[in-house]
């Protein structure tokens, strides 16, 4: 192919019509049918104003504590994952650790493994009376650590997050690796010379240089985070009450109930929050890739 023929621009009109009608106009009319009366109850669709955005901040109404949960699974999940998945990865480069190869695939395994396995999984596991969770720590005399881990409103949402941080903490070991992989080796060795101790040699070598790397992860982790929805519906479907419901869960049941004017309206609320989110964690990256 010539690089450098200028091809008609009509040829572009096949995806640029795929993009509007797949793509931007649903996403148009459920910011149009947000401020609707839409429902499965009534053939007639009324303009209503910000009525449904009032009922999610309404105290009566349970919205609110369906986007609190929102943000703490999505700060929770991103700390943990990028936490361990940093400290997993150095560890795994680290010329000292045998059988490298072993524990990253066993670590990374859980990722190609569907949400409703894993869901099937960590629900036996978890069960208060036959899971092995529990019958392991009353073999070993801490009964007092033996929980209802997904039936307590309490510990529900703690669990779930640990679950999704053992399923996903494995992608982000591996993309950290690739970028650590990355950096030449003459930077530490001139750091050596120079007496620099590890702890130095990461902070000045290799964090600013994996820098990139963890803006990318941290990105994908928040807004999968926001947009959760698979391992909740696998393990809890927003339960005990609604301990662990998010927003997306909330989508799941107005859609379910024939509410569709409130299922857009939350969806216009977490289409928000990613954009925010994801626009403000660009600039930053272009910000900090402009310094280096």
């Amino acid at each position: 192919m010539n690089k450098n023929k200028t091809y008609p621009s009509y040829l572009a009109f096949g995806t640029v019509a795929i993009y509007f009608v797949f793509l931007f106009l649903p996403g148009v009319l459920g910011i149009f049918y947000s401020f609707t009366d839409w429902n499965s109850f009534h053939p007639e669709v009324n303009f209503v104003g910000l009525s449904n955005y009032q009922r999610i901040i309404a105290p009566n109404q349970k919205y609110m504590d369906y986007i609190s949960n929102t943000v703490i699974f999505t700060i929770a999940t991103t700390l943990a994952k990028s936490a361990l998945g940093i400290l997993l990865a150095l560890l795994l480069t680290h010329k000292l650790v045998l059988g490298k190869a072993l524990h990253r695939m066993a670590i990374f395994t859980p990722l190609v493994m569907s949400y409703l396995v894993v869901g099937l999984v960590f629900k036996s596991l978890l069960h208060p009376a036959t899971g092995f969770v529990n019958i392991a720590l009353r073999s070993v005399r801490l009964d007092f650590l033996a929980n209802n881990w997904l039936s307590d409103a309490s510990l529900a949402l703690g669990t779930v997050i640990s679950v999704d941080t053992w399923k996903g903490v494995g992608y982000i070991m591996v993309v950290t690796i690739a970028g650590l992989k990355s950096i030449s080796a003459t930077y530490y060795e001139a750091a050596e010379i120079d007496g620099a101790n590890y702890w130095q040699r990461f902070l000045h070598i290799t964090l600013p240089l994996i820098w990139p790397v963890l803006l990318t992860i941290t990105i994908l982790n928040l807004t999968y985070g926001l947009r959760v929805f698979d391992i909740i519906y696998a393990l809890t479907n927003g339960g005990p009450g609604h301990a662990t419901d998010v927003i997306n869960t909330a989508v799941f049941s107005a859609f379910s109930k024939g509410d569709y004017a409130m299922g857009t309206t939350l969806s216009t609320v977490l289409f928000v929050f990613v954009m925010a989110i994801s626009y403000f964690l660009v600039k930053m990256m272009e910000n900090k890739g402009e310094e280096l």
